[in-house]
C-alpha cells in the first residue's frame, strides 16, 4: 500500500509503539487520526506531526468510546485501521483479579474486534484499504505468567486469520504482527526484572514501528518479529511439547516475580 494517500486511524496512539508508529507513518506521507485516553499526550502529538492530521480521545472498552472512534475515523475518511491499543498482563492467573483479567481481554482482544467490527463496512467500501492487529509473540508462545495475555493474543491472531480468509475477495488487506518484548513503559517493574533475570531481548519502538511500516507497504500477510522468538513460535506450532519442557526450566524464576497482586 502506498502510505502516501493512506488515511489511518491508529489506536493506543499515546503509548510507546504508538508515538513511534506515528512519526514513522507521517513521514511517510500518511495523515493520521491518533485515538487514546491521554489527552495531552494526544494533542501534543498531533501538534507535533502537523496539519492533516486529528485526534480522538476514547476509552475502547467502552461502547460508547468505540462509536465515538468509528464517528470520527469515518469523518476523517480513512483507509486503514491500526489496532495497537494494548495494556500488559504479568501475573499468576490464581493470583489475579478477575476485574484485571478482564481488563486484559477487553482491551488486548474485544476492543479491536469491536473497532474492526464498526468500520468494517466502511472499510469494504473503499477502493483499497488494510486491517494491522499488533499482537504479540506470547500469542504464538503462550508463557507461563501470562495467561490471560497469552489467551488476548492468541485471540487476535486467529481472529485476524480468519477475518483475512473472509476478505479474501475484497480490497481488504488484514495483517498481524507479533513482535517479542518491547522497552516502552508497558512493561512494569516486575516484568522488567523478570526479563533481566531469563535474559530475554527486547527492541525498541522505533525499531519495531519500522517493521510495522514495512509490512503495510508490502502487504506482508503475518509476521513474528524477533529471533530466535519467530523460531521458537513455529516450533510451539508443530511439537508444543518441546516449548513446555523449555518454560518447565524457567517457572521458579517466573514465579520468583510475578506480582502477589
Amino acid at each position: 500500500m502506498q502510505l502516501k494517500n493512506a488515511r489511518i486511524l491508529l489506536t493506543g496512539a499515546s503509548g510507546g509503539l504508538g508515538q513511534a508508529l506515528a512519526r514513522q507513518l507521517a513521514a511517510a506521507g500518511a495523515k493520521l487520526l491518533l485515538a487514546g485516553r491521554e489527552p495531552d499526550r494526544l494533542a501534543e502529538l498531533t501538534q507535533e506531526l502537523g496539519p492533516g492530521h486529528s485526534n480522538v480521545c476514547s476509552d475502547l472498552t467502552r461502547p460508547e468510546g468505540i462509536a465515538a472512534t468509528a464517528g470520527a475515523a469515518r469523518e476523517f475518511k480513512i483507509n486503514v485501521l491500526i489496532n495497537n491499543a494494548g495494556i500488559g498482563g504479568f501475573g499468576l492467573y490464581d493470583r489475579q483479579d478477575w476485574c484485571d483479567i478482564d481488563a486484559v481481554l477487553a482491551t488486548n482482544l474485544t476492543s479491536p474486534m469491536r473497532m474492526t467490527h464498526a468500520l468494517l463496512p466502511w472499510l469494504q467500501a473503499q477502493p483499497q484499504a488494510a486491517i494491522v492487529n499488533i499482537g504479540s509473540m506470547f500469542g504464538s508462545i503462550p508463557f507461563a505468567g501470562f495467561a490471560a495475555y497469552s489467551s488476548a493474543k492468541a485471540g487476535l491472531r486467529g481472529f485476524s486469520q480468519a477475518l483475512r480468509r473472509e476478505l479474501a475477495d475484497s480490497e481488504v488487506a488484514v495483517i498481524h504482527l507479533a513482535p517479542r518484548t518491547i522497552a516502552t513503559s508497558l512493561n512494569n517493574d516486575a516484568v522488567n526484572a523478570l526479563n533481566l533475570a531469563l535474559k530475554n531481548q527486547s527492541d525498541s519502538a522505533e525499531s519495531v514501528a519500522a517493521k510495522v511500516v514495512k509490512a503495510l507497504q508490502n502487504g506482508a500477510r503475518e509476521q513474528h518479529i524477533g529471533f530466535p522468538e519467530r523460531l521458537f513460535a513455529w516450533l510451539n506450532g508443530v511439537a508444543p511439547q518441546l516449548i513446555d519442557r523449555g518454560l518447565a526450566d524457567k517457572l521458579a524464576v517466573i514465579k520468583q516475580h510475578a506480582p502477589t497482586r
